[in-house]
């Protein structure tokens, strides 16, 4: 202290001295990241060992890995060992089977796919999520990290008789079901959990509110069915729309190549203009006599037209016929 009682300011030096004294060294930031990675695969392999995973152990898992649910990837977490046990159950693996699931997360419905005894090879984009993914699942399931729309489907399907199943984002779903049923044979079942309005599309038949040019390209393919519901309450975060689980079974019609493709074209160029009559919406592709040649009211409207109905037409309008 200064002899006239007032405290000295501290040297520069000397301030500068303190200042680094208070802030963390690099070795004591990487002990505490250490310690925090050791907390969180703590709780990830409690988490596992019962192969389940609750609400508690995803927001103790998130929180100490410092991550939150990510918007753009459409991350809503199943937190609720009931609903993926049903997934598992609605989706008809057993043990041995060949289960492809897109959007790992955490590895909550992963977990429930390999307690049936299924050979699991589990997908996931998000890379911040793969040191808990492959700590949750350890060595139970094949995980690899890559967006779905950038798989190589042939090099991972390498045999035929795959079920698929999927916790879907709705901004993809519809665009990775047709891609699965129109590019991926060695998928012949799918389970897939979208938001209601999607699950809606992709089973509706003629007379649904639902049905459209989405519902047609999956009966193409396959018989598509919704088995269940879920509700907001089962994940996190909460979503503000129910999901559906819907069933899809590949039944291919194996139709000439240019006719799908013809009647494809047909159903997108009549399902834009829905409310217009097909002799109006399709006029200068069909003539009318075209239309009734395969038993299509030319005042009908595409929503009121069977898949059959759909596959008459291509084929009179690329002159083949059944």
């Amino acid at each position: 202290m200064a002899m006239d009682g007032r405290r000295r300011k501290p040297s520069g030096r000397q301030q500068r001295g303190a200042n680094l004294q208070s802030q963390p060294t690099l070795a004591s930031t990487r002990l505490e990241w250490l310690a925090r990675l050791q907390r969180i695969f703590r709780l990830v392999k409690m988490a596992g060992q019962r192969m389940t995973l609750s609400i508690t152990d995803v927001r103790r898992i998130l929180s100490e890995a410092g991550i939150s649910p990510k918007k753009s990837l459409g991350q809503n977490f199943v937190t609720d060992p009931n609903t993926v046990r049903r997934i598992a159950r609605l989706s008809g693996i057993k043990e041995g089977s060949q289960v492809l699931e897109i959007g790992a997360g955490l590895g909550s419905l992963t977990l429930a796919l390999v307690e049936t005894g299924a050979d699991v090879t589990a997908i996931e984009t998000d890379r911040s999520l793969m040191p808990i993914l492959h700590s949750t699942v350890g060595e139970r399931a094949t995980i690899l990290n890559v967006d779905v729309r950038d798989l190589s489907w042939n090099d991972v399907l390498t045999t035929p008789g795959w079920h698929l199943v999927a916790n879907l984002p709705y901004n993809i779903a519809t665009t990775v079901v047709l891609t699965v049923l129109d590019e991926v044979p060695a998928v012949t079942q799918l389970l897939v959990m979208v938001q209601q309005e999607a699950g809606e599309r992709l089973a509706a038949t003629v007379g649904d509110a639902a049905y459209g040019a989405v519902s047609v390209r999956v009966a193409l393919r396959a018989e598509a069915t919704i088995v269940g519901h879920v509700p907001p309450s089962v994940f996190y975060p909460k979503p503000r729309v129910n999901s559906a689980l819907v069933a899809i079974e590949r039944i291919d019609k194996n139709l000439e190549d240019h006719v799908e493709k013809e009647l494809i074209e047909l159903v997108r160029i009549a399902f834009n203009q829905r409310r217009k009559m097909l002799r109006k919406s399709l006029k200068g592709r069909v003539d009318e006599a075209v239309l009734e040649s395969a038993r299509i009211a030319p005042t009908s409207r595409p929503e009121e037209i069977e898949l059959d109905r759909w596959i008459d037409l291509a084929r009179k309008t690329t002159n083949i016929e059944s």
